[in-house]
């Protein structure tokens, strides 16, 4: 599964759809497409970035539902948070007393 996260997040037209779905997730894919050409200025087809959202839904950080003929994106962060688990931040030292 980390292999896949990280494949996932090392594109970075894979990191822009990630970001645009944090600003408004259970996007399509049509506004998706819109939001990448038009806030990024990303020229990529409508099946590229079918094919980056596929791999973002191996990976985990992406979840798709179909409503009717209409199929919604929408940000999974729980595969970062096994990450940063994973690797913990060692707490920092306790500072030294100086002496007088």
């Amino acid at each position: 599964m980390a292999d896949e996260l990280f494949k996932a997040l090392g594109d970075r037209t894979r990191r822009i759809i990630l970001d645009e779905l944090v600003q408004k997730s259970g996007q399509t894919l049509f506004e998706i497409c819109s939001r990448l050409t038009m806030k990024h200025r990303l020229a990529i087809s409508r099946q590229g970035v079918s094919q980056h959202l596929a791999v973002l839904e191996a990976a985990g950080l992406v979840e798709s539902r179909r409503v009717g003929r209409y199929k919604y994106h929408d940000l999974n962060t729980a595969p970062l948070r096994h990450i940063t688990e994973r690797w913990p931040t060692p707490s920092a030292p306790e500072p030294k007393e100086k002496s007088p």
